[in-house]
């Protein structure tokens, strides 16, 4: 463990180092991988941590006029999974429309199926996250940006 901080601390002070504006790039470059890796994890159905989402509910509805798409197929494109960054961080996130529809699906909340609608509990279905991938990623990225 000693050892990872001496490494962190290497890296925080390189990271130091660079200007602004190439932080910036770097940190975008960054934020477009994870986004990525995100939106691969949704197209899978899968949580970050690699275990599947709960499958739809069948319902009577269900059976004779069924949902040929996969789940967020929407949600998971560039106009709503929006990644951005300055000189100081990288971030990946939902816009504001997309937000709530997000939220009430990552943590498994209750929400109106329709404006008037029923009131349902969805099943938690983490969308974003990180995990080892996103970490090896985030690590080479930062090597590769220092190393050139």
């Amino acid at each position: 463990m000693d050892e990872m901080q001496k490494v962190d601390d290497w890296l925080a002070a390189l990271l130091a180092n660079l200007e602004p504006a190439a932080r910036t790039r770097m940190l975008r470059e960054v934020a477009r991988d994870v986004r990525r890796i995100q939106q691969q994890n949704i197209t899978a159905q899968r949580a970050p941590d690699g275990t599947a989402w709960e499958p739809r509910r069948m319902s009577a509805r269900t059976k004779q006029g069924r949902v040929k798409r996969r789940m967020f197929t929407k949600l998971k494109t560039a106009k709503f999974l929006k990644a951005t960054a300055n000189a100081s961080q990288a971030e990946v996130s939902f816009t504001r429309q997309a937000q709530r529809i997000a939220r009430v699906h990552h943590y498994g909340l209750r929400d109106r199926v329709s404006r008037g609608g029923p009131e349902v509990k969805y099943a938690a279905r983490p969308l974003l996250g990180i995990n080892g991938e996103v970490e090896t990623t985030v690590q080479e990225a930062l090597l590769r940006w220092l190393a050139g």
